[in-house]
């Protein structure tokens, strides 16, 4: 099983990146998921390589993410999610482009028979949003460009305090 996760960077990151589990780069939550090894297996002439799977699912996110890819976002009020509403946030004010990004990946991970582990989250209930860290936040009004998109892996190795950044789809011109 894999621990994958689509993500929208508002900080740069690099394809390949490793952070902590504790220290993750600004983002905006596209869909995270569960998939098996052999979800590949149409795509791929060795479905149980982890890399191979990783690498299908991403082949089958290019259209989607370069078509959506430059749009531009506004940053909306802070609101609180998660448990007893513990994680500050700002809300992403609702887009057109951002919707349709989500509901394409989350087809995606339909389609290799992903296992999405919010779905009370996805489609009608998605909230696109930037959880504060430390310091680092986004404020109300602020404008962000949709120009870094990733698939990332949530237990490189199996190693679940680490995050790898597996693919990096970038706006022309940005990296």
């Amino acid at each position: 099983m894999r621990n994958l996760i689509f993500v929208a960077f508002v900080e740069p990151v690099a394809e390949g990146q490793v952070f902590l589990r504790t220290d993750w780069p600004l983002h905006i939550t596209l869909v995270r998921f569960d998939v098996r090894l052999d979800a590949g297996a149409a795509a791929t002439t060795n479905a149980q390589d982890p890399a191979d799977v990783a690498e299908s699912i991403a082949g089958l996110a290019d259209a989607p993410i370069a078509a959506a890819l430059g749009a531009a976002l506004t940053v909306g009020e802070d609101a609180a999610f998660g448990r007893n509403d513990s994680v500050p946030v700002n809300l992403i004010k609702p887009q057109p482009d951002l919707q349709a990004l989500h509901v394409q990946l989350v087809s995606v991970v339909d389609g290799v028979r992903g296992r999405i582990l919010t779905p009370a989250h996805t489609l009608a209930g998605y909230r696109p949003h930037v959880s504060h860290h430390g310091g680092k936040r986004l404020h109300p009004g602020d404008a962000v460009v949709l120009d870094r998109v990733a698939l990332v892996d949530m237990a490189p190795d199996g190693d679940h305090t680490i995050r790898r950044v597996l693919r990096l789809w970038c706006r022309e011109g940005e990296s």
